[in-house]
């Protein structure tokens, strides 16, 4: 059983989901989120990095999935956006996790099946997927969704480096 962290990283709140997975089946752990405050912005980076820490110290995952950056109109949302998922990068690598990284296409692709669906489409998906029927924060129900793309990649990525490996 693989245990996976998801991160749906936000200056104000960062999302977070926990997901086992083996053999095509999954099972929800855990998810919520974290909510920084108004406070100083270096002072919400720590509460991200401080709670991301917290948790992987409590679930013990062995992989950490997060979302990349959506490039916005607004720069300094972009680059504040930026900042908060580098804190979630760092709590993760600091507790000496693999981290991989998906763009919100490639999760939307993944759990729906067009890189387009909406918001609620990957949040039904992400309930069916994992036998829940409760609604989810938005934010936790992304993070799931970032952590269960990971599920789905990992097998196609081994089958890519498996073939690359024959042809070297």
């Amino acid at each position: 059983m693989t245990r996976v962290l998801g991160i749906d990283p936000g200056s104000r709140v960062t999302g977070y989901g926990i997901v086992d997975a083996e053999a095509g089946r999954y099972a929800y752990v855990d998810s919520g989120v974290i909510r920084t405050g108004a406070s100083a912005f270096p002072e919400r980076l720590r509460v991200i990095f401080t709670d991301l820490v917290a948790l992987i110290e409590q679930y013990r995952p062995a992989l950490m999935a997060v979302e990349q950056v959506f490039v916005q109109k607004n720069v300094s949302a972009a680059l504040k956006l930026g900042q908060a998922r580098g804190a979630a990068l760092c709590a993760g690598t600091t507790r000496g996790l693999e981290v991989a990284e998906y763009t919100p296409r490639a999760v939307k692709q993944a759990l729906v099946g067009t890189g387009s669906a909406e918001k609620a489409q990957v949040a039904h998906m992400v309930g069916q997927l994992l036998g829940m029927d409760r609604r989810l924060a938005e934010d936790a129900a992304d993070a799931l969704a970032v952590a269960l793309c990971h599920v789905h990649q990992t097998p196609l990525q081994q089958r890519i480096r498996d073939t690359r490996g024959r042809r070297a």
